[in-house]
């Protein structure tokens, strides 16, 4: 898994009916875009995030076609 500051990081529920968390990628701390990632939520909090399968990195930074 590799992503850069401002890509968005969705970390699925583990458990039925434990929803979703999205947030935003503001420090890459690994090497070549590796983990571990200091991720800002959307509920305010700010974890360093190892992610692991329940985890996904959007792309923000990928050019739409026109």
């Amino acid at each position: 898994m590799q992503a850069v500051v401002g890509d968005r990081i969705r970390v699925h529920g583990r458990v039925v009916g434990e929803p979703e968390r999205l947030g935003e990628i503001v420090e890459v701390r690994g090497e070549a875009g590796r983990p571990p990632y200091l991720v800002h939520f959307t509920d305010g909090h700010e974890r360093l995030v190892f992610p692991g399968p329940d985890c996904e990195v959007e792309d923000t930074h990928t050019q739409q076609p026109s």
